[in-house]
């Protein structure tokens, strides 16, 4: 029987194993791909987490829509522990690629740039906040 060393800190290199025994092996091509399938992973752990989809859900009946908001729960949390379990092979090059699919997804399903700008929530209004709207000086005159 063959031994196999698991590496425990971080390191550079083709020949390594991502969430399954022997995958991708020391092929550089199966290597790519496992690449691309962690990138994948996290891009649709965010397209899981953005609120429009659980939305789609809310035009069927009460039940159906409860289940299918569920369903796209238990996807998402699968993914994301199968996102973990491939980070802990401890590969830079996993590292990085998870980190890019997560910051597309994030730019293409939660940020602003393709769904339009939206201010930030104001404080609410209070007697003594320093952020209202006019605050007089000593001399009696409004500041903006």
């Amino acid at each position: 029987m063959e031994k196999r060393y698991t590496h425990m800190t971080f390191f550079w290199g083709t020949n390594s194993e991502i969430l399954f025994t022997m995958w991708p092996g020391t092929r550089r091509g199966m290597y790519g791909l496992a690449l691309i399938v962690v990138f994948l992973m996290a891009f649709f752990v965010e397209l899981l987490s953005c609120r429009r989809i659980a939305r789609l859900g809310r035009q069927r009946p009460r039940l159906l829509a409860a289940l299918f908001q569920t369903a796209v729960h238990a996807l998402r949390v699968g993914l994301a522990y199968l996102l973990m379990l491939a980070l802990m092979s401890f590969n830079v090059g996993v590292l990085i690629v998870a980190i890019a699919g997560s910051t597309a997804g994030f730019l293409l399903f939660h940020s602003s740039v393709f769904h339009g700008w939206s201010p930030a929530p104001r404080p609410f209004p209070s007697s003594n906040n320093i952020q209202s709207a006019h605050i007089e000086n000593k001399k009696g005159n409004a500041v903006d």
